[in-house]
């Protein structure tokens, strides 16, 4: 099948994710970004992220996203080395777009899942020193009619969840979060206010997770992938959900 992360690996290695730096730059140098959470609802998926990115103890980026459209039925969440895990998501893009364009079809969602694979192995020498990238992958299956979450370690192991999951360092807070509000069937929007209710969690106990930020207007990024394709949420959708958490927050702060 033809790869275009076969091409570059052959034409311009070192224009793959990682390769362009010597690996040898101070961790605490290096943006990190999390919290990544998804959830599978009725008709597909949610998938969410907070938008805090640290460099050492120190907050680097406030507004960074961390959510991104893979392709029409798909979508990718980046935990970890930031500068890296942007130039795996663009080339993951790029790799989609090119095999549609030469076989004519779009690929199915474990193939999708296993070129993912493919680029988290060949950042594994840069992941030993610490520059780790930690992806998680969700999307419609057609072929099963229902959403899906993929996560993966640093080796590209990969490992299909049941309901919901989240990666990045505040994910343990996240994931108790969701453990205890999730059920089967919830809906889209019901998914939404899970992801926001959880990332709200998760920025209370992480430091390094971000929790919104009203007074700048700073929200989670929230897509929901369907049958009838990707869809971001917009700002003011977020920002509504956002409310809502925050005002019931005001009475119940354990929530």
């Amino acid at each position: 099948m033809p790869s275009f992360h076969d091409f570059l690996s052959g034409a311009a290695p070192e224009l793959l994710p990682g390769r362009s730096g010597d690996g040898r730059l101070p961790l605490d140098t290096v943006r990190h970004g999390t919290t990544i959470v998804a959830l599978i609802c009725e008709g597909g998926v949610v998938i969410a992220g907070d938008r805090r990115a640290t460099m050492g103890n120190v907050i680097a980026q406030r507004d960074i996203e961390k959510v991104f459209k893979a392709d029409e039925l798909s979508a990718i969440g980046i935990a970890g080395t930031a500068g890296i895990a942007v130039e795996m998501v663009r080339l993951f893009q790029v790799e989609l777009e090119h095999y549609e364009k030469l076989e004519g079809r779009v690929l199915s969602l474990d193939g999708k899942a296993n070129r993912l694979t493919t680029m988290i192995r060949g950042n594994l020498g840069m992941a030993m020193q610490g520059l780790a990238v930690v992806p998680l992958f969700v999307g419609y299956d057609e072929a099963l009619g229902r959403g899906r979450i993929i996560s993966y370690d640093v080796t590209g192991g990969r490992n299909d969840e049941t309901g919901f999951h989240s990666v990045g360092s505040g994910s343990v807070f996240a994931r108790g979060a969701l453990k205890k509000r999730y059920h089967d069937g919830v809906t889209a929007d019901e998914a939404v206010s899970l992801a926001v209710n959880a990332l709200y969690d998760a920025a209370d106990d992480d430091s390094a997770t971000g929790g919104p930020d009203l007074t700048r207007g700073i929200f989670p990024v929230v897509a929901v992938v369907t049958a009838d394709g990707y869809r971001r949420l917009s700002e003011s959708e977020v920002g509504a959900v956002v409310e809502t958490v925050v005002g019931e927050r005001m009475t119940n702060p354990g929530g």
